[in-house]
């Protein structure tokens, strides 16, 4: 069976930044298992893998308008440093949830600058702005069932 809309489709990746180095990748004997078609993946790799079938290998460069975009200016914020309940705990680079500025829903941050009085906040997906690399083997294609399609995922 090729790789086609409303397969459940199973691969061992890895994936590097453009320079190489090491962001993800599959554990031995645990595959990335995602429902084709429903944007569980990046739509650079699913392009790549539309068509392959089980056994076949997939290298993918995928920029960043084909996976997490470029990064929005308007996702990044700043907080008064006096918010924080343990200020001194703080690390630029470091992944905290809070409420979102404009939703109310819990949201994923990156501290991207601390200084005296400011915490700057980002966003982003944190692999925004990157070109990517997946290179990998297709392990697994099978037909979704009316359930997986109708949730958007595999079961």
């Amino acid at each position: 069976m090729n790789i086609t809309r409303n397969c459940v489709v199973s691969i061992d990746f890895r994936l590097t930044d453009d320079q190489g180095g090491f962001l993800d990748g599959s554990e031995e004997g645990t595959p990335l298992i995602y429902l084709h078609g429903a944007a569980g993946i990046v739509p650079g790799l699913e392009q790549e893998l539309e068509g392959k079938a089980v056994g076949d290998s997939f290298s993918a460069t995928v920029t960043p308008e084909e996976g997490f975009g470029e990064p929005d200016p308007s996702l990044v914020h700043t907080t008064p440093l006096s918010t924080f309940p343990d200020p001194g705990q703080l690390r630029i680079g470091m992944q905290i949830q809070g409420t979102g500025m404009d939703s109310g829903q819990v949201t994923n941050y990156v501290i991207r600058e601390i200084t005296d009085e400011i915490v700057t906040l980002d966003s982003n997906h944190p692999l925004a702005g990157m070109t990517l690399r997946f290179e990998g083997v297709v392990r697994d294609v099978r037909a979704a069932t009316e359930e997986e399609i109708r949730q958007g995922h595999p079961l």
